[in-house]
């Protein structure tokens, strides 16, 4: 069925969770609005939800809201762009303070950001382009993800190898990590793109896995495979397990989860490595740089939360079986300094 902005209304209920949250008490000296926060309507406007990552960036975004005590909507499109853009009206209709944009397409989000911004809403955007000066771009550093799995693995496997390399065109972070796959491949001349590769279809893991397995039949010298989303490298790494490969492959990868976690500890796993950030962190800073705008504060257009390496040796060593683990064992992962002035209420803290 072709979802229309008039349709829409029909499928509110279904399509859209609302939660007020009481937060903790907050001080006397809050900046407006947040001095009566119940009364602060914010939404989450999602494309992608499918997949451990992006469970970790919701629980964050609750965790945020909660804390500041303000009333949290979430709809979600389900890879649904026309959808996507129709949410944003009924964000509008709906007369919230905020708005998180959360992936998306640049052609669809673009205008229906816009609009929101007309009508006097505050937005941010999380990897997604949408091209608007007025409102601040919530990144992962993707490059800076790229370039740390991309530096495991000439460290790892030196500087000339055959690759696979798992990639869609049009998501803003992949974009962001295709750039610095195309300058390694420039600075590294003997990395050989034999196969590239991917899809969004879901499940995105077993669709991925598909092609990966006509990749390696047709590819079996393939050393190493680049994957910078950990829904390709879990497709990835079946089609390697399934064709025997787990020794003479190796995965790099971006983005983290429990299931990863375990996946890269497995015996003879050929997940070597990943970058990541802490996606529930992201969450966090994603709803705080909306509440400072909501405030009159500028968080800066472009709000960064820095990445760190996670390699299957630290997870070994460690002994790092979980996200709880690996945020008490490797503190910089546990917490971003990003987008926190001195009246926010974090999660957890009174």
């Amino acid at each position: 069925m072709k979802i229309t902005r008039r349709t829409l209304g029909k499928l509110t209920i279904g399509l859209m969770g609302a939660t007020a949250f009481s937060g903790f008490a907050l001080s006397a000296d809050m900046p407006k609005p947040f001095d009566n926060p119940g009364q602060v309507k914010i939404a989450l406007v999602r494309y992608l939800s499918t997949g451990d990552f992006f469970q970790s960036y919701l629980s964050g975004v609750e965790a945020q809201a909660k804390a500041l005590g303000v009333d949290l909507r979430v709809l979600d499109s389900r890879q649904d762009a026309a959808l996507q853009a129709d949410m944003v009206d009924q964000a509008i209709a709906l007369k919230v303070d905020g708005i998180i944009i959360q992936h998306g397409l640049t052609e669809s989000m673009k205008e229906a950001a816009k609009r929101a911004v007309d009508a006097g809403i505050k937005v941010v955007a999380f990897d997604v382009n949408v091209e608007n000066p007025k409102i601040p771009q919530i990144e992962q550093s993707d490059r800076d993800l790229a370039r740390l799995a991309l530096e495991q693995a000439v460290k790892d496997n030196g500087d000339a190898w055959k690759a696979g390399y798992v990639y869609v065109a049009g998501i803003a972070p992949l974009d962001r990590r295709d750039e610095t796959w195309k300058e390694f491949k420039t600075k590294y001349p003997g990395i050989n793109e034999a196969a590239m590769f991917g899809t969004m279809d879901n499940p995105i893991a077993n669709s991925v896995a598909n092609q990966a397995r006509s990749v390696l039949s047709a590819n079996p010298d393939v050393q190493v495979m680049f994957a910078p989303y950990d829904e390709f490298a879990k497709g990835v790494k079946i089609a390697v397990d399934e064709a025997g490969l787990s020794t003479s492959v190796k995965i790099y990868s971006a983005d983290i989860s429990t299931s990863d976690i375990a996946a890269m500890r497995e015996q003879d796993s050929a997940w070597a490595a990943t970058a990541a950030t802490n996606p529930a962190v992201v969450g966090q800073v994603s709803v705080r740089a909306l509440a400072m705008l909501l405030a009159g504060e500028d968080p800066g257009h472009n709000v960064i939360v820095p990445p760190t390496l996670i390699t299957q040796k630290d997870l070994k060593d460690a002994d790092i079986k979980n996200m709880e683990e690996l945020g008490a064992k490797l503190p910089q992962f546990a917490h971003a300094d990003v987008a926190v002035p001195a009246w926010m209420p974090l999660p957890n803290k009174k």
